[in-house]
């Protein structure tokens, strides 16, 4: 094994899981690509933790659940290096420039495949600043119509995490979108088409010139009041393709640059609008987080999210699995996820395995910060081996139930019991509620 600095591992062989445990690697968001015996990168993701992401690649549990794509990359992987970023945005926009630049072979799907998301700013006096599907892109009608756009960053694998981004961008940086006309083109619409249109398209066309709704709420800089000129405006657009392209450090220091010589030329409001934007984007990391929270079905209140197991079947027949999630007080169903079991139907610590393992399989879900299992001290232990078999160093807590199916104590990590004991009662709950609910369903489909 081989050990450099800013963030590179590598053996001279497919590594283990075994090795990777001695790996210090870091619970930051970041990028990480996994390399081959031939110096090629094989694969570029992105993280909200590196430490946990990348873990979770060697779990021997998962070997079945895996596609036959990430089995093979991970076979091949001799190296693995990260890049630690500032925010999970950083991270987001990170990874597609290294695979637009790269073109990982195991990344095919995510730089081929047309429902993917891409942004795209138009070429116009105002241009847009839009997300487009690949199929729309490159497809007609848009294909003919290529000659009109300025700029194309992508493709971003996470349309979800994109579309949170986006939102974040857009409050610091403000742009036009499609629903914005530009008051210049406004004013054409009453001019030149007052002769040939009808009462009530020039009814709508004096109502023009009066600010969007993205205006009033702060995501439009005026482009359709007039209040913002073609070069404040363009100035506007070279920051955020800096900042698509990658280059944060360098738009920082921009922004400090024009900051300074608005200030000088005694230009406050824009001076104090360049510091707002300035702070934005050194304390970006906090936001980028919860926002990619709530695109992946999490409440943004801060609390932690828990994931909760239950498993119901009749004597054996339609075993079934379910996860439940809670995060500050509230459960998140758009999270709720069910597995149907195909390993030891009537053994629920078996079912339990397997639905967690295959749970782990998929990269695109955020690891909770607490597992919880309806059952005991045996069920508690086999889950605990599924994540340490993983590299995932989760607590792991089990809610037992007296005679009458009710919550009786809650054993495993004391101090997170006590700590979240009414979210961890709820997740159970929930669990409970969600599993008899699809198993009674499918009873009664199969009867």
């Amino acid at each position: 094994m081989s050990t450099f600095s800013n963030g590179v591992v590598s053996y001279t062989h497919a590594m283990t899981r075994d090795e990777l445990k001695k790996i210090k690697l870091p619970d930051a968001p970041g990028v990480y690509k996994f390399i081959g015996a031939d110096k090629n990168i094989l694969y570029v993701g992105k993280a909200a933790s590196l430490r946990d992401r990348v873990r979770s690649y060697f779990a021997n549990d998962l070997a079945g659940a895996r596609s036959p794509a990430v089995a093979g990359m991970v076979a091949q992987a001799e190296t693995v290096t990260w890049i630690e970023t500032g925010s999970v945005l950083e991270a987001l926009i990170l990874e597609a420039n290294l695979i637009k630049r790269h073109q990982p072979p195991f990344n095919a799907a995510s730089k081929d495949n047309k429902s993917f998301n891409y942004l795209v700013i138009t070429k116009e006096n105002f241009p847009r600043v839009l997300i487009v599907r690949g199929r729309e892109l490159f497809s007609s009608p848009l294909k003919t119509k290529n000659s009109k756009l300025k700029t194309i960053f992508g493709p971003y694998p996470h349309g979800g995490s994109l579309k949170e981004g986006f939102k974040i961008v857009r409050k610091i940086f403000p742009f036009r979108d499609s629903k914005c006309i530009p008051c210049e083109d406004q004013k054409k619409v009453k001019t030149h088409l007052q002769p040939r249109v009808s009462e009530g398209v020039l009814s709508r066309a004096r109502r023009m010139c009066r600010p969007c709704f993205n205006r009033q709420i702060g995501l439009c800089p005026g482009v359709c009041t007039g209040e913002v000129t073609k070069e404040e405006y363009a100035q506007t657009v070279r920051h955020i393709c800096e900042l698509f392209s990658g280059n944060f450090k360098g738009l920082k220091r921009q922004l400090t640059k024009e900051m300074k010589e608005a200030a000088k030329a005694e230009d406050f409001e824009k001076a104090g609008m360049l510091r707002r934007q300035c702070e934005a984007l050194e304390h970006i990391r906090d936001v980028s987080l919860i926002k990619e929270d709530r695109a992946t079905g999490i409440s943004t209140g801060g609390g932690l999210r828990i994931e909760s197991y239950d498993v119901a079947h009749t004597a054996g027949k339609e075993t079934v699995a379910v996860m439940t999630v809670v995060n500050n007080g509230e459960s998140i169903k758009d999270a709720y996820r069910k597995f149907k079991i195909h390993s030891a139907k009537n053994n629920d610590v078996s079912a339990l395995k397997e639905a967690v393992s295959r749970r782990l399989a998929h990269q695109e879900w955020p690891l909770p910060r607490v597992f919880v299992i309806d059952g005991g001290k045996a069920q508690v232990r086999a889950i605990e081996r599924v994540l340490r078999d993983a590299g995932i160093e989760i607590p792991v807590v089990a809610v037992t139930k007296d005679e009458f199916h009710r919550p009786a104590t809650i054993i495993g990590n004391e101090r997170i019991a006590r700590a979240h004991e009414a979210d961890i009662l709820l997740a159970n709950s929930e669990a409970h509620r969600f599993a008899i609910t699809w198993h009674r369903r499918r009873m009664r489909r199969s009867m």
